[in-house]
């Protein structure tokens, strides 16, 4: 018998926040036919830290009016992937914590330009599966919006 009781049922758009990169409050696409998720970014640069590869870039929230906002993470790897319009690109890949409702787990996320995308961020598959997550996509938000854990929202 399948049961489901260990999953979570999300939209195909979500409220997430990237709280180790400071994001709050971005809205992400579900796409289960890719694998990897995505972060739109710009101004991309690699950098060593104690003997280790970093990347710093910079990450767009909203989609209207797009707010810039430098983040740093460790680098994960330079990863060849083939975009929607078919084009083979090599991105960068970082790995930090993604907040969906109540449930914050690690996850992959190639950086590239999502200027002409509607959403900066698409949630892969491998994302969904580490996290444990069903999609209806005849839902949209079903997910309340993350909070911030509190080392980051200035609580004590």
């Amino acid at each position: 018998m399948n049961t489901f009781d260990q999953l979570c049922v999300i939209g195909l758009r979500e409220w997430i926040n990237l709280p180790a990169l400071g994001i709050v409050g971005l809205r992400a696409k579900v796409d289960t036919g890719a694998r990897t998720s995505s972060l739109h970014a710009s101004d991309i640069q690699t950098f060593r830290r104690d003997g280790e590869d970093w990347v710093r870039f910079t990450a767009y929230l909203g989609t209207r009016v797009q707010r810039g906002h430098r983040c740093e993470a460790p680098l994960v790897s330079l990863k060849r992937v083939k975009s929607s319009n078919g084009q083979v690109q090599n991105r960068y890949v970082i790995r930090t914590e993604l907040a969906l409702g109540e449930r914050l787990w690690p996850v992959e996320f190639t950086l590239a330009c999502r200027r002409t995308m509607r959403y900066r961020v698409l949630l892969g598959s491998q994302a969904l599966i580490a996290g444990r997550l069903l999609v209806d996509p005849a839902l949209r938000y079903v997910q309340d919006k993350p909070t911030l854990p509190p080392s980051l929202s200035g609580a004590p």
